[in-house]
């Protein structure tokens, strides 16, 4: 059995800007170094961790790295691990969305597990990914405790798969926070869910997707 800590990656740029990032290479933000630091700190001090994965793109590559450089562990990058590819949506400002994605947008809104970002890619398909990714990686450690640094989308379509809701049940699914710990353990490719969005560590450093996403 394997441990998996997912943290969804620190406040970025586009979280700041309000913008879709998808797969834009967005840095963390001030403030997301800081929720970076916190729960590599809070992780440090509450587990005993043996490797560390993170998506590719920076934003959660960094927040991965915070946690491993405690460690004195690698960060393995890992393109499965990123979040949904937006295509046509990439780099927009939330407000414009609906504007020039009516259909497809009120889907993400109001039934996101059967969305599709406009010439990009289906959270079908990311959950897909994700799970594959995720037990691909506990299969490797078995008896260890690994950190996923990862981004909100793949978070919160695990945690959907996890209580058994199939996807059109995804809307009922609430975001995590930014660099909030999510426990999972992995039993021969069972995922069983531990605790969810864990982000009482960042006291006043909080931060959130707003209402609108």
């Amino acid at each position: 059995m394997t441990t998996l800590l997912l943290i969804r990656h620190g406040e970025s740029l586009a979280n700041v800007e309000g913008r879709f990032a998808g797969h834009l290479n967005v840095p963390l933000s001030e403030t997301g170094h800081a929720q970076a630091a916190i729960t590599a700190e809070y992780i440090k001090s509450h587990y005993a961790v043996d490797a560390v994965y993170a998506s590719d793109l920076s934003r959660a590559f960094e927040t991965g790295k915070a946690v491993a450089d405690r460690f004195g562990l690698l960060t393995n990058p890992d393109s499965d691990l990123r979040e949904i590819f937006a295509g046509d949506w990439e780099g927009a400002v939330y407000d414009d969305l609906p504007k020039h994605f009516p259909t497809s947008f009120h889907t993400w809104l109001t039934d996101i597990g059967n969305a599709v970002c406009d010439n990009g890619e289906s959270v079908a398909h990311l959950q897909e990914r994700v799970l594959n990714a995720l037990r691909r990686i506990a299969a490797e450690h078995d008896g260890q405790t690994v950190i996923i640094a990862t981004h909100a989308t793949p978070i919160r379509s695990l945690q959907c798969f996890c209580e058994g809701k199939p996807l059109g049940e995804m809307k009922s699914v609430p975001w995590v926070s930014n660099a909030s710990i999510t426990v999972v353990e992995c039993d021969q490719g069972a995922l069983r869910l531990l605790e969810v969005g864990k982000d009482d560590h960042l006291g006043g450093q909080r931060t959130a997707f707003p209402k609108k996403i």
